[in-house]
């Protein structure tokens, strides 16, 4: 008798035991299921200000704990009107001409490494001449007012290559230089041309350079020294100002 009753207590308690576990599981899977839907759906902060809108309208929101490193942004200065000029790599180490070498060769060598620098075949470039004057002082360091291989400025160097390619003679400055020539068109530039630049602003002729072929033209550059430049380049486009041709006896 006695037994009975311990056996039926017995069997009562396992069954509430049982749906006790029941319940806990039933209240385990609620708790995961309301963990994935947290996970799948990102929560979404406050808006931040009545100024977080597109241009739609649309508020704007942001997700939490998400971070973002911003890189490098590039403006253009077009509320001054004029860009910066590139800086190039103008190693002139490995570009010395060998001092063994007949005339001839190095006229070939002079043809060979201008015409990499213009992006022309070798046999379109043949004024000589040309190319040992640019050779002459290609790499020296830009200095205002400088007329030497220790530093030079823009007008000396156009001054000094005119002269002794051309036999022109030039006025010091490249605003002087500017009222020596005639005015010409785009299509018409050719090997000798001089090209003004206002890279100081709209009042005056500031930078002068020769104009080669093949959009190519050489100049003492304020940030690369005497180099050959493309004038399709975004800050010659901006400052670019005239085209002009100087005549023999000026």
């Amino acid at each position: 008798m006695i037994f009975n009753y311990l056996h039926k207590g017995i069997y009562f308690v396992a069954f509430a035991l049982f749906l006790s576990s029941c319940s806990s599981i039933q209240n385990l899977k609620q708790t995961a299921s309301k963990s994935l839907s947290n996970l799948s759906t990102p929560k979404k902060s406050k808006q931040l200000s009545s100024n977080n809108y597109t241009s739609d309208n649309e508020p704007i929101e942001f997700l939490d704990n998400l971070s973002v490193t911003p890189g490098k942004v590039f403006v253009k200065k077009s509320s001054l009107g004029i860009g910066e000029e590139l800086i190039r790599n103008n190693n002139t180490a490995n570009e010395v001409m060998p001092s063994n070498l007949s005339e001839v060769e190095k006229a070939n060598w002079l043809q060979l490494k201008y015409s990499i620098k213009m992006d022309v075949t070798v046999e379109s470039i043949s004024n000589i001449s040309l190319l040992k004057k640019i050779d002459e002082w290609y790499g020296t360091p830009y200095n205002y007012g400088g007329a030497s291989k220790f530093g030079v400025d823009c007008s000396f160097f156009t001054l000094d290559v005119m002269q002794g390619v051309y036999n022109i003679n030039l006025k010091r400055t490249a605003a002087e230089q500017y009222e020596q020539t005639t005015r010409i068109n785009w299509e018409d530039l050719k090997e000798g041309d001089l090209i003004f630049f206002k890279t100081e602003g709209p009042n005056k002729v500031s930078h002068v350079g020769i104009y080669l072929t093949n959009n190519k033209f050489v100049h003492a550059s304020v940030r690369n020294g005497v180099t050959i430049s493309d004038l399709s380049e975004p800050y010659y486009q901006k400052c670019l100002f005239s085209m002009g041709r100087l005549n023999i006896g000026n």
